[in-house]
């Protein structure tokens, strides 16, 4: 029941033109790190696990992570570089972005948009853990590990 009510909470609003497409999954992670190397970013993409026995909510959360710390790496940061970690261990899916861009506000404080807020709220609403923060040799790095219950 937790994990329909968890599902049921990040349905999209009706009206949403993408409402009848299949819901991205870490299945097709090499689809989005393609799309992010057409704009010109070099992104090296690690994965390891068997993604199938996640559940649907945490893989769609985890892939959403993912996709958001590339888009706030391309978008944001100024970033040439980033490296996509995606690690299954059978009790938990782990996503960590790091990028070689200036890092955030300069002064150690996390100016957070939508997107780390959101992300942070995705991990809140499985019990996980998440971070986000300079890199001690510069740039930004996210982390998010969500626990799940393999089906």
């Amino acid at each position: 029941m937790s994990e329909l009510r968890r599902l049921v909470a990040m349905l999209r609003q009706p009206g949403d033109e993408e409402q009848l497409a299949p819901q991205p999954s870490l299945r097709h992670l090499d689809l989005l790190v393609a799309q992010m190397r057409e704009t010109g970013l070099k992104v090296e993409l690690d994965t390891q696990g068997i993604f199938e026995a996640i559940p649907p909510g945490v893989d769609l959360s985890a892939y959403r992570i993912a996709q958001e710390g590339l888009t706030n790496a391309l978008k944001h940061s100024g970033a040439t570089e980033v490296n996509l970690r995606v690690h299954s261990d059978g009790g938990a899916v782990e996503v960590t972005v790091e990028d070689n861009g200036r890092g955030s506000s300069g002064n150690g404080m996390v100016v957070g948009g939508h997107g780390l807020i959101g992300m942070r709220e995705r991990v809140n609403l499985f019990g996980g853990h998440f971070e986000a923060g300079d890199r001690a040799g510069g740039g930004f790095r996210v982390f998010a590990r969500l626990p799940y219950e393999a089906q």
